[in-house]
């Protein structure tokens, strides 16, 4: 092993499947305030762009998300039985106003909500499915 190279190795991101890539990416950028890498922001003409692969970083150009376009993708039903989800990010907020207040912000983003456990006193919490299907939650930390 090199000098100084990590033991272990490092995590860079993590990728979604998306049948619209631009779509889900822009969901992600609203919602979480990130940014496309450079080379990967929309056209701004209003021409549909043929993307299969985007990346969004957070202000320093640290990579968080990608999107992968694939042909198909069954959404997830979770938590009714089916399609199960697969993988789920966590978020967290530091109150429960804030929470409530992201809830409103991914719903008029496109979410749709899939579980409200916003009164557990131990961890307040609200599970969501993004535009494509992949679930995601929002919690009181």
């Amino acid at each position: 092993m090199a000098i100084g190279a990590p033991e272990h190795p490092q995590l860079l991101q993590t990728v979604l499947d998306a049948t619209d890539v631009r779509a889900l990416a822009e969901f992600y950028r609203q919602l979480l305030g990130l940014v496309y890498r450079p080379g990967d922001e929309p056209s701004g003409d209003g021409v549909p762009d043929d993307a299969d692969w985007l990346v969004l970083t957070d202000s320093a150009g640290s990579r968080k998300l990608a999107f992968q376009q694939v042909d198909d993708l069954p959404a997830s039903t979770w938590p009714r039985p089916g399609v199960p989800q697969q993988l789920h990010l966590d978020m967290t907020v530091p109150d429960r106003a804030a929470l409530d207040r992201q809830r409103d912000r991914a719903l008029a983003l496109g979410a749709e909500l899939r579980l409200d456990r916003s009164e557990d006193p131990g961890e307040p919490l609200y599970a969501l499915a993004d535009p494509a299907g992949h679930t995601f939650c929002i919690l009181v930390r």
